[in-house]
């Protein structure tokens, strides 16, 4: 089994097992300490704040997007915000502190330059390691040059 094949399957083990038993766990807790209606009320005020987080976010995301392609640069650094917003309001849909939390982090612009330095690290790696023996098409020693004619028939 290749090794990028085996850390999925840890990620998917955690994302799949460990998140929801932690979710679990932080609940019963905190419902211990507080009460269960406090606990259930404490969800709903998160869920409004992440809500207005996002909606916030998102539309500075959204206009920084715009104003980099209205600017003619290319708009890295705004589509991974927008991707990181995404995912952290995909993760302030699952009930529980702790996914809110980490989505909430993947929110806040003051956290997430360190989560964009990681998602950029991941992306890099994953474009960069391509196989060694793939045969690339192409002129060059490893692969052909078919020369042909486009006919538009419209």
């Amino acid at each position: 089994m290749s090794p990028r094949r085996r850390s999925t399957r840890w990620v998917l083990f955690v994302l799949f097992v460990v998140v929801p038993l932690a979710e679990i766990y932080v609940l019963i807790q905190v419902g211990q300490v507080i009460g269960p209606w406090w606990t259930i009320l404490l969800l709903v005020l998160d869920s409004i704040f992440g809500t207005w987080l996002i909606r916030r976010e998102g539309g500075r995301a959204f206009a920084a997007l715009r104003s980099a392609l209205e600017s003619g640069r290319m708009p890295a650094r705004e589509l991974a915000d927008g991707g990181l917003i995404l995912v952290g309001g995909t993760l302030m849909l699952s009930p529980g502190f702790v996914t809110d939390a980490f989505g909430i982090l993947l929110i806040l612009p003051f956290t997430r330059p360190a989560f964009r330095g990681l998602l950029t690290r991941v992306v890099t790696a994953r474009l960069v390691a391509a196989p060694r023996n793939a045969r690339r098409p192409g002129p060059g020693p490893d692969g052909s040059v078919v020369r042909g004619e486009v006919v538009d028939d419209s």
